[in-house]
Formats: C-alpha cells, structure tokens, sequence
C-alpha cells in the first residue's frame, strides 16, 4: 500500500505555456509551488506497520527489564551501564515508531506486553515467569539471568528488525531497523563477553 499524490495537472501546465508565449515583457518569475511529497514518513506498506506495532511491545519490555535490574542492589557495573544504554536508546524509539503509527493513520501498538499472549520466547519477549524470575533474583545471579535473557531478547529483536529491512519501504522505518540491528548485535557480543567474565 502506497500513499501518492500529483502535484502537476497537464491542463494547467499547458495553458500557463500558451500564456508565456503571448507575453512581450521580460518574463517573471512563476510563483512557487511544490512537487514533492508532503512527507516521505506517508509512504508505507504492512510490513512497516507490522513492524511497528510489533517492536513497540518488544521494546517496552526490554526497559522494563532494565528498570528491574536498576532496582537491585549489589549488580555488576558492567551490567548497569549497559541497562542505563539500553532504556536511554530504546524509550526514544518507542516515541518515533508510535509518531509513525500515528503519521499513517494506523492503530497505535499495544503496550500490556503480558497481556498480548507471547508463549515461550516467541521474538525474543520473556514470558510472566520469566519477569518473575528477574525481579526475585539478587546479586551475580541477577546480573547473569539479566544477560541471558537480555541476549535472548535482542536476538528476537534483530530477526524482526531484519524482516523490516527486507520487506518495509517506508526509509524511516528501515533505517530505524537497520539501527537496531546494529546496535544490539553489537550489545549482543558485549553480553556475551560479559558473562564470561563474571
């Protein structure tokens, strides 16, 4: 689905042509007027909107995750910093994706992650009990099930995100996807890597 308009009417261009050629003065200047776009965000198909009603949920889980493990007391620096990271790129990006919804006149996405019926680690999203767990662990414990759970996410992430680069047409909503795939692929290894160390 694509959203077009046309700016040029031939009879109007024709008859603005007759009128140039009638004319003895120096010619002035046309007033000016648009042929562009009103706005690139208005072109979109299903799977841009897909994307963003599906990446909002998943996102707002992620900065509840992180808010979990910035609660606790007792976690590893390493581990509160990339929480920090996390919630201050994604929030943002909840914001933009919910504009772009609103921009293209479609439903804005769901946010009661617990409530949208995810079994299993469908996309990367934790069930309830996996929430639960989190926010009863303490201390190393927490820290490492934070990372797991958090590498398990991002790759869920990046999967949907690399759908939308492939099928998406909207260059806002596929270069927000190609962000995200650069970004937490690159958090993904920092995980990794963390949790050999702790």
């Amino acid at each position: 689905m694509k959203l077009r308009a046309l700016f040029i009417v031939p009879g109007i261009l024709a008859a603005g042509l007759v009128l140039a050629g009638c004319t003895t003065g120096p010619a002035e200047p046309a007033p000016a007027t648009s042929t562009a776009p009103s706005s690139v965000a208005e072109d979109f198909n299903s799977a841009d909107v897909m994307f963003a009603q599906m990446m909002v949920p998943h996102h707002v889980q992620a900065v509840e995750m992180s808010d979990l493990i910035l609660a606790k007391d007792d976690i590893d620096p390493r581990v509160v910093t990339l929480a920090e990271e996390i919630k201050a790129a994604q929030q943002p990006e909840i914001d933009t994706l919910n504009t772009m919804l609103e921009t293209w006149g479609m439903p804005q996405a769901a946010t009661d992650v617990m409530g949208m019926g995810h079994g299993g680690h469908m996309d990367g999203m934790m069930t309830e009990e996996d929430m639960q767990a989190l926010e009863a662990a303490t201390g190393p414990d927490a820290s490492r099930l934070f990372l797991e759970q958090m590498i398990v996410h991002h790759e869920g992430a990046v999967e949907m995100a690399q759908a939308q680069v492939d099928s998406g047409v909207n260059p806002d909503a596929v270069a927000m996807a190609q962000a995200i795939i650069d970004t937490q692929n690159s958090e993904i290894e920092t995980m990794r890597d963390i949790l050999l160390r702790l």
